[in-house]
């Protein structure tokens, strides 16, 4: 199966630098790098999902909008994923080597958040550092997809979440204690999101890669094709719209929910830091092998709406609940919960495109997340202002039993990801 991923078949130019190696040494090659990076990785994830969001509330007071844009830096460069793979694909540079060169720059502007403290340079250099950590996502798909062999996918891909999870949850409650002790050492903070950026550009350099598919013109949003035509790709990526708005709507507000005066909790960081990053990341380090060995062997929509149940457990749970156990008890089920939403977020297209066509859907599937996820908190952030959290938690919960009901058709087709034979307007295999 190795060889089938890798063969010649796949129409992807391979990289002169990377011609001797074989099918083995790439993914031996690929897979340790991918742990070393996951290092970096997990540092960079604690920025995005808690420190960039309680830096701006705490050390800058800052308002609605400011929290909002603070929140959606990741999307946005979500949303800059077709233009991307598109721009890689014109200039022929490997994935990887493109990866590397995005996390560079991702370095310099956490650098320059550090030297300038100042809200508005905050605010952008947010946007810009996080959006280079996940531009990325398709090119690093496209690495998987031909480096790692299909019947192990899953787990090898788990294994890097783990380290990089675990990561988060020690790097959570080390800078935690660091900004309870002081908040004004936020700055040294950011010099530590430009180590780890520039540590993640190394090992992304060397990791082998190929060119990838120019055909189909070069048109940054020509892969949305594909969402036109493949009716189960379109159906999946609208139900995964709307479970990815409800949960990406009330992401951010947990660290509002636990930091903002408007609410009687006001906690300190560190305690902020454990149910944010510490206690979730360790459910997600502790079910995420069980999630990569499912994701290999499970009907995927099965596995799918498992997961957003999961979700809606999660976030009913922590925000209809002021007391410290419904707390901790939504923090774990969210963990739970997002150990399987990792692997099934970043292969699941693996299951549907054709082998040499893995970035082009992957970048419509991360686009449309960024979509949401940049609309997603502004909605929040301002619905808060008029509704409770808890009302806001209901309705998320809402959506995310649409989207599920939405997957149920499509069980028969679950296990191989398509069906045997295309539907009609539907891409064939």
């Amino acid at each position: 199966m190795a060889s089938s991923v890798c063969s010649e078949s796949v129409n992807v130019t391979k990289d002169k630098g990377q011609n001797h190696l074989s099918n083995a040494d790439r993914t031996r090659r690929t897979y340790r790098l991918e742990l070393q990076r996951a290092v970096a990785n997990g540092i960079l994830e604690s920025a995005g999902s808690t420190f960039l969001l309680l830096i701006a509330v705490r050390a800058f007071q800052a308002g609605a909008i400011p929290k909002a844009l603070v929140a959606s830096g990741g999307s946005a460069g979500l949303m800059l994923t077709p233009l991307v793979v598109s721009q890689v694909a014109r200039m022929g540079v490997p994935a990887a080597v493109a990866a590397s060169r995005i996390a560079l720059v991702g370095s310099v502007v956490f650098l320059v958040m550090a030297i300038l403290p100042q809200l508005p340079v905050f605010v952008f250099g947010s946007v810009i550092t996080m959006a280079a950590a996940s531009s990325s996502i398709p090119l690093m798909t496209q690495v998987y997809q031909e480096n790692y062999p299909e019947e192990k996918r899953g787990k090898l891909f788990s294994h890097a979440v783990m380290i990089r999870i675990g990561t988060a949850a020690l790097f959570s409650e080390v800078a935690g204690r660091i900004l309870s002790y002081d908040m004004s050492l936020y700055r040294w903070l950011l010099v530590g999101f430009s180590l780890a950026f520039l540590f993640a550009a190394n090992r992304l350099s060397r990791c082998p890669s190929t060119r990838l598919t120019e055909e189909g013109g070069s048109h940054p949003f020509r892969a949305m094709r594909y969402a036109r035509d493949d009716r189960l790709f379109r159906d999946t990526l609208i139900s995964w719209m709307l479970m990815g708005f409800a949960n990406l709507m009330m992401l951010p507000l947990r660290v509002e929910y636990l930091a903002s005066e408007k609410y009687s909790l006001q906690l300190d960081p560190r305690q902020i830091a454990l149910l944010v990053g510490v206690i979730p990341n360790v459910a997600r380090l502790v079910m995420s092998q069980v999630w990569g060995w499912l994701f290999d062997r499970m009907n995927f929509f099965l596995l799918r709406v498992v997961l957003n149940i999961g979700f809606a457990i999660g976030i009913l749970t922590f925000f209809m609940s002021n007391s410290r156990v419904g707390l901790i008890v939504g923090a774990i089920v969210f963990g739970v919960s997002s150990a399987g939403g990792d692997v099934a977020w970043g292969l699941w297209v693996t299951k549907l495109a054709p082998p040499d066509r893995v970035a082009d859907y992957m970048s419509v599937h991360t686009f449309l997340t960024g979509v949401r996820g940049v609309v997603a908190p502004l909605v929040a952030f301002n619905l808060a202002g008029r509704f409770s959290l808890g009302s806001l938690g209901l309705f998320s919960a809402m959506l995310i039993l649409l989207s599920s009901l939405m997957l149920l058709p499509e069980l028969k087709y679950g296990w191989r990801g398509r069906p045997t034979r295309a539907l009609p307007g539907q891409v064939s295999e």
